[in-house]
């Protein structure tokens, strides 16, 4: 984790106060929503770009480790969201919306750091990243269309055309982008990936910026329904703590996969519905809210679950 990672949480938090601030200026709030998506195409282009989509195959090598994620991302997460969501956000149709899309796109890449944190199989985990990354991005727009649907939120040619700006333009360059550096595999790796991995956050950073000042007059005045969202984000955390646990015991694994499943199902990975919604909902930022106060108490929660993942395995070893 670099320096800049280490400080995610708090760059952005600093973007959204500079957001806000910018937002005051008159002509500043008018025209920053059209810095938005050529951002967020950036930013998901560097993300898409350092994903091992060779690595795909590798998957299945673990058949009854991918299909308990599978499973447990795909099916049972959405299911646990919208349940969650109807119990606590009903009233809030704008959080309930960001808070399921939150929840279910799977992690691509902090969750490997905490893995590593509590000695899980870090193998196992990362053999699974880019069908995590693929399903959600085939399935993200299914979700969107069903859960907005529902709410009456939905219109589908912009989910059609944000869909395709945000996450399949970004990927086929990405794509692109390997097959023109098919023979200089040596500068893809020490040159271009490097720095997208860094440019990422920043690019994350600069988009949560133009968001909140094109928007920021009525985020202000809604900024008291973020604590709708602490109890039904740690409620989900501590279920699927539990349900992996549970899961690990019935499926025979051994500690270090155990701990590797329940990672990848508590790790969420907001950057990807965020560029969707800021696409898709420009004009009703409080489901943004929802994606971006997630990491917020993510990280910090993933930290502690590190921690209680190595008592158990201390119990486990007999240490």
């Amino acid at each position: 984790m670099n320096v800049i990672e280490k400080y995610q949480s708090l760059l952005i938090l600093v973007a959204i106060g500079l957001g806000l601030l910018l937002g005051q200026i008159v002509m500043i709030e008018r025209y920053a929503e059209l810095f938005i998506l050529p951002l967020l195409i950036a930013m998901l282009y560097g993300l898409f770009l350092s994903i091992p989509i060779k690595g795909f195959l590798s998957a299945f090598q673990h058949r009854k480790f991918l299909g308990s994620s599978v499973l447990l991302n795909f099916v049972w997460t959405p299911i646990l969201a919208w349940a969650l969501g109807a119990l606590f956000l009903a009233d809030h149709p704008a959080l309930w919306l960001g808070f399921i899309l939150l929840l279910v796109t799977p992690c691509t890449d902090w969750y490997l750091i905490f893995t590593s944190i509590a000695k899980g199989n870090v193998h196992l985990s990362t053999s699974v990243l880019p069908v995590n990354l693929l399903l959600q991005v085939i399935l993200l727009p299914l979700y969107l269309i069903i859960f907005a649907g529902t709410m009456e939120m939905v219109h589908l040619p912009t989910i059609f055309e944000s869909v395709f700006y945000v996450l399949f333009l970004p990927f086929i360059l990405a794509t692109f982008t390997r097959f023109i550096f098919r023979n200089k595999t040596n500068f893809l790796q020490s040159k271009v990936l490097p720095f997208f991995n860094t440019a990422q956050l920043v690019f994350l950073c600069l988009a949560i910026v133009a968001m909140f000042a094109s928007q920021g007059t009525y985020l202000m005045n809604n900024l008291e329904v973020l604590w709708l969202l602490l109890l039904p984000l740690l409620l989900f955390f501590l279920i699927n703590f539990f349900i992996s646990l549970f899961a690990g015991r019935i499926l025979r694994f051994r500690y270090e996969d155990t701990a590797s499943l329940n990672l990848t199902i508590i790790a969420r990975n907001s950057p990807v519905a965020l560029a969707i919604v800021l696409a898709a909902f420009p004009e009703q930022p409080l489901i943004a809210l929802a994606l971006i106060i997630g990491p917020l108490i993510e990280l910090p929660v993933l930290a502690i679950i590190s921690q209680a993942l190595l008592k158990r395995r201390k119990k486990y070893l007999g240490l």
